[in-house]
């Protein structure tokens, strides 16, 4: 009996699915800032807005007043981070689930690498807030990296416990 494409290919499948999600990302973020003019938004719900904003720091706009060398400390960083976790999900053996988390990693990370060097800047089109109070914007690549990373210790305290329980029941 033939076996299911994933399970024959999971690197391509990997492949795939991140280059699927960085082409989302992008078309997301090319989308939002085709119709909204820069700096401005677009009320959806009482705690929710589209937003067409430029992003030149990282997370909550850490160093966005830097002075511009920021844009090249954060692609070195990007790429620092994305081909490392690349090489080892496809090259090394690894646990699916983890696999399945640096996918997360690398096609945040990548969408928002070529944001940075096509523009300087992070498109980000997401607003939550609660009356005058907003989250920082973000965009689809922030949440994949999030995603991941919640999944990354989520799984870590289920390997912990999983390794305490194992230890418990041999020292019996």
């Amino acid at each position: 009996m033939a076996q299911a494409f994933w399970r024959v290919y999971p690197r391509w499948v990997w492949v795939v699915v991140v280059l699927m999600l960085i082409l989302l990302d992008q078309i997301t973020k090319n989308f939002f800032a085709s119709i909204i003019p820069l700096g401005e938004s677009i009320e959806v719900t009482s705690w929710f807005n589209f937003v067409h904003l430029l992003n030149t720091g990282a997370a909550f706009s850490i160093l966005a007043d830097a002075g511009g060398w920021q844009r090249w400390f954060f692609i070195s960083l990007s790429v620092l981070v994305v081909v490392p976790i690349t090489v080892l999900c496809l090259l090394k053996k690894i646990d699916p689930a983890e696999r399945w988390i640096g996918a997360g990693v690398v096609a945040g990370g990548g969408g928002n690498l070529i944001d940075r060097v096509q523009t300087g800047a992070v498109v980000d089109f997401l607003d939550v807030h609660w009356r005058s109070l907003h989250w920082p914007a973000f965009n689809l690549a922030d949440v994949f990296i999030v995603c991941a990373m919640i999944a990354w210790v989520w799984l870590s305290i289920a390997i912990s416990k999983r390794k305490a329980t194992g230890l418990r029941e041999e020292s019996q």
